[in-house]
């Protein structure tokens, strides 16, 4: 799966590549900054503006407005070139994954379910890498611009619970999220979850065989197809269910999400301790900090989903270097 990172007609794609992504999701995360410091200001003058009347002019409320406009238009522009570009490198990556697979084509048809692991497990590998793993690396780099920014705003306000302890929102935002994250996860584990994503596939996959070796044998019994089906019948209703239990969790917490913020900043708000630019500066960062630490809980179904292709495509190199063997030693 990772030889694109290795063989030296994919060098230029893989590193180079990788560098201009990471690269690119920076320059969008320090954008973000700057429309956060935007928010700050924005909303500051608002509350100046219904505070006085004429308290500005219409000509810097227009400015403010273009202001944002050229922020946004800057993130649109970078967001949709990475996109782009982020495309054609995972493509390369599947090419590189298939053209070994068709190397070596000749063993692996013999093992079972060979050709949905070439054809669909790797354009799934590609597409689910496309959107989990660029989001991943910029959860990561949001951390890193906008945990510094929440701590020096919320420096010597109050904080529910933390009262007036500097890292109190940060340390709040952190409790929250991996508290939360961590619930998610444990409550995948007990369900089974990527088993069972496994287990579905692998029912599929026989469903399909039977029906593509029926279109030319006509000996094939309309009980075998029947049979398999059942199973898949049975496996999805299992996933259901099981996904039904683990979403009750997962939904109840996001939606106790929208207020935690407002919650930690409840004595300040209460008290007029922030203005109403700063009280969206904090409430935006905190979400941005929060939403990163959440990564994994708002990505669990595409993460299990991408565990399972991970675990069917490994499955599937390891039984074609044990036939290779085979056949050395013969």
């Amino acid at each position: 799966m990772f030889r694109f990172f290795k063989l030296k007609k994919w060098l230029m794609w893989s590193w180079l590549g990788s560098i201009l992504i990471l690269s690119s999701l920076w320059i969008q995360v320090k954008i973000d900054v700057k429309i956060n410091e935007w928010f700050g200001e924005f909303y500051d003058m608002i509350q100046k503006a219904l505070a006085k009347p004429n308290a500005i002019t219409i000509d810097e409320y227009w400015a403010s407005l273009l202001s944002f406009i050229l922020l946004a238009a800057m993130y649109v522009g970078v967001a949709v070139a990475v996109s782009f570009f982020t495309s054609h490198y995972l493509f390369r990556w599947r090419t590189a994954m298939v053209e070994w697979y068709h190397s070596v084509y000749e063993k692996a048809r013999k093992i079972e379910g060979a050709s949905q692991r070439v054809q669909e497990d790797t354009i799934k590998f590609s597409r689910i890498m496309e959107s989990l793993g660029t989001s991943l690396i910029e959860a990561l780099m949001i951390l890193v611009e906008f945990m510094p920014i929440l701590f020096g705003l919320s420096v010597s306000i109050p904080i529910f619970f933390f009262g007036d302890w500097d890292y109190g929102l940060i340390v709040g935002a952190l409790i929250w999220s991996v508290g939360g994250t961590i619930f998610l996860i444990v409550l995948g584990l007990i369900l089974r979850l990527v088993g069972v994503e496994y287990d579905l596939q692998k029912k599929e996959a026989a469903y399909r065989k039977i029906l593509v070796v029926a279109e030319d044998d006509g000996s094939i019994r309309p009980k075998s197809i029947e049979e398999l089906f059942n199973g898949v019948r049975e496996i999805h209703f299992l996933s259901y269910i099981r996904y039904l239990y683990f979403n009750i969790g997962r939904i109840a917490y996001l939606q106790a999400n929208v207020l935690s913020a407002y919650v930690f900043l409840a004595p300040a708000i209460v008290a007029g301790a922030v203005t109403l630019g700063v009280m969206q500066q904090i409430i935006r960062a905190f979400g941005r900090v929060e939403g990163s630490m959440q990564y994994i809980l708002k990505a669990w179904p595409t993460i299990i989903e991408l565990a399972s292709v991970y675990k069917r495509l490994r499955e599937f190199e390891s039984k074609i270097n044990e036939v290779e063997t085979i056949d050395e030693s013969i």
